[in-house]
């Protein structure tokens, strides 16, 4: 693929460029529309002062020339095995550009690590963690890496993280007890206050109302004047169901921050469960009033009605904005909804099916098709779906799929087969579909079925990793002992087109456990883990670390999981074949 000119790339993405392009081995000839670039920006970085061999050099070599080409993974991991092998900082740091550049989150995790280690106190590597954290879930470490920025002096933003680690549905518990730790020995500033904010949130979580609202006490009397006090305060007041006292925090809010949008919304909230619905649109209007033309506002402040329950102050604000050229599709999913709920099913119809080919497309269909369900026209509703499938062509498997799911929910599992079977009588190299009815075998245990319809997929396309991936994995977990050869080379295959997919990291340890050695197995499980902590990993790491005689890491494993996962079949499973494994 070609790289483009570095004049043409928005300036946040040219430096990164240029300083994989232009570090290390100055000697290195440049193109002319290269040679006249800006110094690296990396320059400074510490010197390799020894070590410095022929295989080192080549390596480095090798990682500068895959950056000017473009190639960014090879770039970043030449310049990580070169900053393991010098312990250099500034090649971990220009590995995790790479990673970044490259749009590679599991190497950039990597790199970053690297970074982190060998430059304990810079605040950047610890950006970067607590971002991946957040990512991939992980909002146990995003906050470890918080902290570390604020002790070395930097941003706090721990209250932010921690709002998104509640709507995530985090288990606060651990969350709470790291920030208990901080605030022993924190000093008294601001990122404190932000600290005790977050820390209050957490409380609430937990059922220690009490608690937060003593710390809450503590910290107006400390620091009346913050904003986010009082908008903690609002939001905490209306998740206790205490209108009232959330319009008194919000107004106190709008006197420390005049003209904040988020005090005017919880205070336009507030009046609408006190049902004061008038009040509430004088406050919007006022909001609109200032903002003229925005329509996520616009839409946003239909959502705040129809959450409270209010369909006509939200049509009411949704009609103009259909009106436009450039309708937001969202407007229309509304309108969709509002029709729907009031029994206007036509009217819902016409809504739902204005969503455009983007955002909303699929989550239109869906409830245009479940309405119709609803109101006991299920041929209607599949009629409905075929013939979108005619009108958006690029939408004809995710609409199928979309069918699938409908017949499968209403019992129609039958149905849902041949459905897919005519579909792909039509067209049968469509490698989604023939994915979807592949696990559907599996889900039924038909074995045969899913491997005949996986390799048709590799057939057509052998670099379809997912493929690949879900056939080696079948053949290692549930196949016979004879196949077990056959399965590591589809995985390792799939591991060569996606070295960081953490799926086919945990497919690679699951066969070299199925194979007889756990101790191959216990890397790749534990790097899969790192990266996706779901539930089936966590099942496979624990079962390894059993089978090394790590029992009491195992049982702590099982009970973080137990913890963690509402649905977690794979655990139940192992608490059943071995039940000493369960956590004491």
């Amino acid at each position: 693929m070609a790289r483009a000119p570095l004049s043409l790339l928005p300036l946040s993405l040219a430096m990164p460029a240029l300083a994989l392009l232009l570090a290390g081995c100055q000697a290195w000839p440049l193109a002319d529309d290269e040679a006249s670039l800006m110094e690296d920006p990396l320059a400074g970085a510490p010197p390799i002062e020894r070590g410095l061999d022929a295989e080192g050099l080549a390596g480095l070599l090798t990682a500068e020339l895959a950056g000017q080409r473009g190639d960014y993974r090879r770039a970043a991991e030449g310049y990580l095995t070169a900053s393991q092998r010098y312990r250099s900082a500034g090649l971990a740091e220009r590995a995790a550009l790479a990673a970044s550049f490259g749009n590679e989150p599991a190497l950039l995790d990597r790199a970053a690590r690297e970074w982190q280690g060998l430059a304990p106190g810079s605040p950047a590597p610890a950006r970067l963690l607590a971002g991946l954290a957040v990512q991939r879930g992980d909002w146990d470490e995003a906050l470890r890496q918080r902290l570390a920025l604020v002790r070395e002096g930097g941003d706090s933003e721990i209250s932010p993280l921690v709002e998104s680690a509640l709507a995530a549905n985090a288990d606060p518990a651990p969350l709470l007890s790291r920030l208990r730790d901080y605030l022993a020995t924190a000093p008294e500033d601001a990122r404190r206050h932000d600290a005790e904010l977050a820390t209050a949130m957490l409380e609430v979580a937990v059922g220690e109302t009490d608690a937060a609202e003593r710390r809450l006490e503590r910290l107006g009397a400390r620091a009346p004047e913050l904003p986010a006090l009082w908008l903690t305060r609002a939001r905490l007041a209306q998740e206790a169901n205490d209108p009232r006292a959330a319009r008194s925090a919000a107004r106190r809010g709008l006197e420390v921050s005049p003209g904040d949008a988020r005090f005017i919304l919880l205070l336009a909230q507030s009046e609408l469960r006190l049902g004061n619905v008038a009040a509430a649109e004088a406050q919007t209007d006022a909001l609109l009033e200032e903002h003229t033309g925005d329509a996520a506002l616009t839409i946003g402040l239909a959502r705040l009605y129809l959450d409270e329950g209010h369909h006509e102050p939200a049509r009411r604000l949704l009609l103009p904005l259909v009106e436009s050229p450039e309708a937001p599709a969202d407007a229309f999913l509304l309108l969709g909804d509002i029709a729907r709920a009031e029994g206007e099913i036509d009217n819902a119809l016409l809504y739902y099916r204005q969503v455009p080919p983007e955002q909303g497309f699929l989550l239109s269909r869906l409830r245009a098709a479940e309405m119709l369900v609803e109101d006991d026209r299920l041929d209607d509703a599949r009629t409905f779906l075929r013939n979108e499938r005619l009108r958006h062509d690029d939408w004809f498997s995710d609409l199928v799929s979309l069918e699938v799911e409908l017949l499968d929910r209403e019992g129609l599992g039958q149905d849902a087969d041949a459905l897919l079977d005519r579909e792909l009588a039509r067209t049968p190299n469509d490698e989604q579909l023939l994915y979807l009815r592949g696990m559907r075998a599996w889900e039924a245990g038909d074995l045969a079925g899913m491997e005949r319809d996986l390799r048709r997929i590799i057939e057509r396309n052998p670099d379809n990793a997912m493929a690949l991936n879900a056939l080696g994995y079948t053949l290692a977990d549930q196949g016979p002992a004879s196949r077990l050869a056959e399965a590591r080379e589809l995985v390792k295959r799939a591991h060569a087109l996606e070295p960081d997919n953490p799926a086919i990291l945990d497919s690679l340890g699951w066969v070299h456990y199925r194979e007889g050695d756990p101790q191959a197995a216990l890397p790749w499980l534990e790097r899969a883990y790192r990266v996706m902590p779901d539930q089936e990993i966590a099942a496979h790491l624990a079962e390894v670390l059993w089978a090394l005689g790590r029992r009491e890491e195992a049982r702590e494993l099982v009970g973080e999981a137990l913890e963690r996962f509402d649905e977690r079949p794979l655990i139940d499973d192992l608490l059943q074949r071995l039940p000493g494994i369960a956590p004491r």
